[in-house]
């Protein structure tokens, strides 16, 4: 290889080793941080010049997922999640209602809004009803994490990496949302059965239960607004809306308020992921510069990934190993070279976002939903949760390739 060649790559596993592993041994450097440097890396070091940098930063992903943010930081702040969790929660009278409740609620959210923010919102609302019914959390934290990885793949709105490849796969959100909605139901269903399943012992009581979620002040007029323009803007992805156009208008929108602080809105945003995804776009982009010349990329084809099993099968080891997200940018340059690249895109974005049920560790939901547990002194432990992820885990994939590869 050319030097050049070899400085990306070296940049490359560099970074997406960092990545990984979440930090560098004696640095202060979170994941955000490692994708940033390895960014300016490509541009310094590497064969990017700025102005192909800035190319290379899909704004069509970035915008969409700053808009979601404002959407959801939006209902948050008004208090619609705690109204929604309230009246939903209030009508589970049995423990095994509550655990079907609690995924679906964590389901159907993730499906329309970015699952990390779910996760967010529905943790602590989790933590205090069990609190005051005295019962063990940890199935139904375990619920809310992977029921919101499993409604995410419904949508191109559902979470980060689908945010990624609805913008690099132009698959309309109808479309996208027909495809994988079968099997996040499926995921949802399983969810239920394996945490059952597990955690006998917490369902096998008879007794009901009543709980009881205390609501604090809400903006009752922001909330109408936020649940208005939230409607409005999932009917206009359906209606075949640029998600990324739309996302920003229900954002604007959102904004234009006299009740609510615009600092409150900005102090919810994750601004650090939209940096991550600027230095990982760079980064991948540098990559494809210096090293996929048309034999590496005829080479890799050749590894059949146009057989959506063995598709399924990489992204899922991937995922696992670099996360969702750096997984999904480093197969975009193999997907238009494939036989059927929307199907493709398709198994990709549904096996990236369900893997990440394998671990404790394999999403960010999942880790958000450990934090929030453990400073609640309900900590999950990594082996209550792989025995949930494993077979939830094997048997989603499962079933959604076949169904991909049926459709």
């Amino acid at each position: 290889m050319t030097p050049p060649a070899v400085t990306a790559l070296a940049i490359l596993a560099l970074t997406y080793v960092g990545v990984a592993a979440g930090r560098i041994p004696g640095l202060r450097l979170d994941r955000t941080g490692l994708a940033f440097l390895g960014g300016a890396a490509m541009i310094t070091l590497g064969p990017m010049k700025l102005e192909d940098a800035f190319r290379a930063v899909d704004i069509n992903t970035i915008a969409m997922l700053l808009g979601m943010m404002i959407v959801v930081a939006h209902l948050k702040v008004s208090g619609a999640f705690r109204m929604l969790g309230a009246a939903v929660i209030r009508h589970a009278h049995a423990p095994f209602v509550l655990l079907i409740t609690v995924t679906a609620l964590a389901g159907v959210l993730s499906a329309f809004l970015v699952n990390d923010a779910i996760c967010l919102v529905m943790t602590p609302i989790v933590l205090q009803v069990m609190r005051a019914l005295k019962r063990n959390p940890v199935p139904y934290l375990i619920a809310t994490a992977t029921a919101s990885n499993c409604g995410s793949v419904a949508t191109i709105t559902g979470n980060p990496q689908n945010m990624a490849i609805g913008a690099a796969s132009g698959i309309p959100f109808a479309k996208f949302t027909l495809s994988l909605a079968p099997v996040a139901v499926f995921g949802l269903l399983a969810v239920v059965v394996f945490v059952w399943l597990i955690f006998r012992r917490e369902f096998s009581s008879d007794g009901s239960i009543q709980p009881d979620l205390r609501v604090e002040r809400v903006h009752k007029g922001q909330v109408i607004k936020a649940c208005v323009v939230s409607v409005g803007l999932a009917v206009a992805l359906f209606a075949g809306a640029p998600p990324a156009e739309a996302a920003l208008i229900a954002g604007a929108i959102l904004l234009f308020t006299r009740s609510i602080k615009p600092e409150r809105i900005y102090a919810e945003l994750d601004g650090a992921l939209l940096v991550l995804f600027a230095g990982l776009f760079i980064v991948v982009a540098g990559a494809e510069k210096a090293l996929l010349t048309p034999e590496r990329i005829a080479m890799v084809q050749g590894f059949g990934l146009d057989a959506p099993w063995r598709l399924s099968v990489a992204t899922a080891i991937l995922s696992n190993i670099v996360s969702n997200v750096p997984a999904v940018l480093i197969l975009r340059p193999f997907v238009p070279g494939l036989h059927d690249p929307t199907r493709a895109w398709l198994v990709i974005a549904m096996a990236s976002t369900l893997a990440g049920n394998l671990t404790l560790l394999g999403s960010v939901a999942n880790l958000i939903v450990a934090k929030g547990a453990e400073s609640e002194d309900a900590p999950i432990t990594f082996w209550a949760y792989f025995k949930v992820g494993l077979p939830l885990t094997l048997l989603t994939l499962a079933a959604g390739t076949a169904w991909l590869t049926w459709m």
